[in-house]
């Protein structure tokens, strides 16, 4: 029932009260970014969606404008609003949209899938969701094998109520707890074409969520 329907119903309503709940925050956040930043104020990006369709990604925009790196362009303000994941609330309008799920594999960009192996690909039978298995796994301090290593996981696995929660309520304990932000040494995560099997690719925490929980919609 809950991989029938039960799932997109759960985003609808928990897209619906979330942006009800964060209106407040998200019109602090939106002038915040307009009176350090500029506009505009949120950032669009083509992302790789279920089955392999694009669709524009919304988020708050922390970098400055400019040439240059990243790292070079994000100063403390936009640390911020990444650190607490305030960047990422607008996404909730893409759950909305059908385009994202709540819990789902992180939406990537469209040039990483040419970089996919055939099982990697499989991240694609899904929605992409806020937070998925990766991110409850360490958020961007998770490498890349492993990280695409649970998103497969997680696509391959029938959907189930308890094992969703577990993820959304394990990402928002390494959310308060500030861990996992970055990957070292970078920004946010290195690109996908960077990624292997060097000294820092670990294996993120050793928590597994219960894929296999029966729980029911």
């Amino acid at each position: 029932m809950y991989e029938r329907w039960g799932k997109r119903a759960v985003d609808i309503l928990g897209a619906g009260l979330l942006l009800l709940a964060a209106a407040p925050l998200l019109a602090l956040a939106a002038l915040a970014v307009f009176l350090a930043l500029g506009r505009p104020v949120l950032f669009r990006q083509w992302r790789t969606g279920r089955d392999g369709r694009r669709f524009l990604l919304l988020k708050f925009r922390s970098l400055r404008e400019g040439p240059g790196e990243d790292a070079a362009r994000l100063g403390r303000f936009g640390r911020v609003l990444r650190a607490s994941a305030i960047d990422e609330l607008p996404q909730l309008v893409n759950v909305l949209r059908g385009e994202m799920s709540l819990v789902g594999p992180r939406p990537l960009l469209p040039e990483y899938g040419a970089l996919y192996t055939l099982a990697e690909a499989e991240r694609l039978r899904v929605r992409p969701g806020l937070c998925g298995l990766a991110q409850a796994a360490g958020r961007n301090a998770v490498p890349w094998p492993r990280r695409l290593a649970l998103d497969v996981r997680y696509a391959l696995t029938p959907p189930r109520l308890g094992a969703d929660l577990a993820i959304v309520l394990r990402c928002l304990w390494l959310l308060l707890r500030g861990i996992g932000v970055a990957a070292p040494g970078h920004v946010t995560m290195p690109r996908l074409e960077d990624r292997g099997l060097g000294p820092d690719a670990g294996e993120g925490t050793a928590w597994r969520a219960p894929l296999n929980d029966t729980a029911r919609a």
